[in-house]
């Protein structure tokens, strides 16, 4: 089931996604919260607008070096993981923000896991009882020395187009371009640890709530460079979910 938090003038609404009658169903209340019963109330996907799928409660997890490039890490404690503030997040053409004292910045396509529940030293073989769903993400990083600056900057976080609850995260396409032109590339079935792996490392050394994101890592680079630059458009896309689209912009 794909899950859609559109914008309405009375506010955000979350609603599931009708492929076949390209329509939306409007939910009585949010699904991280509620019950998530839908209204019946049916919306043209033309008409709608979609806003990032879920705005975390707390915080993104993020892990680096989960596609190695050459030797794998020998276990998950030897990956690079960092946070991005719930202000990070933005969603489907959202502009990302260029701020001048980050001349460089690159853009990485990732599986984003969306918790659905409390989660704290969660063991693997139980980390499903934790997700909600998956969605897309663009890990959007400046050239800095300092991470959190790097990676936490306003609008580095899109995410979206939706929350798909029934998705197997063990082998999925991945593919991130600009301007049209493929930039990054790659399968999930080549990260160093699985899925539910990473949720438990997370839930470790985080309390993980509703809304959370945990960022899975990006695939290498395959094609032109991910710099990312004022006036282009990137997207990053997943099998089974979809694409998300983000123009570019300098302040």
């Amino acid at each position: 089931m794909k899950i859609a938090r559109i914008g309405l003038d009375q506010g955000p609404r979350y609603a599931v996604v009708d492929e076949e009658g390209d329509e939306l169903i409007l939910l009585a209340d949010d699904p991280l919260f509620g019950e998530g019963k839908p209204t019946g109330q049916r919306l043209r996907s033309e008409d709608v607008r979609l806003v990032s799928p879920m705005i975390p409660r707390s915080k993104v997890v993020g892990f680096g070096g989960s596609y190695p490039d050459g030797e794998p890490p020998a276990s998950t404690d030897d990956l690079l993981v960092f946070l991005k503030p719930n202000t990070s997040v933005v969603g489907p053409d959202d502009p990302i923000v260029l701020p001048p004292h980050l001349p460089e910045v690159v853009h990485e396509v990732e599986l984003a896991v969306v918790i659905g529940r409390v989660a704290k030293d969660v063991p693997p073989e139980r980390a499903h009882e934790a997700i909600l769903g998956y969605t897309v993400a663009d890990d959007v990083t400046g050239v800095h020395a300092n991470l959190a600056v790097a990676k936490g900057t306003d609008t580095f976080c899109p995410v979206g187009p939706y929350i798909e609850t029934e998705l197997d995260p063990s082998d999925l396409a991945l593919a991130s371009r600009i301007d049209g032109e493929l930039s990054r590339e790659g399968r999930t079935s080549q990260l160093a640890f699985s899925v539910p792996e990473l949720v438990s490392h997370a839930s470790k050394m985080f309390t993980l709530l509703p809304g959370d994101i945990v960022l899975t890592g990006s695939p290498g680079v395959r094609g032109v460079d991910p710099q990312i630059a004022s006036g282009q458009t990137v997207e990053v896309e997943c099998e089974g979910i979809g694409r998300l689209r983000n123009p570019v912009i300098r302040r």
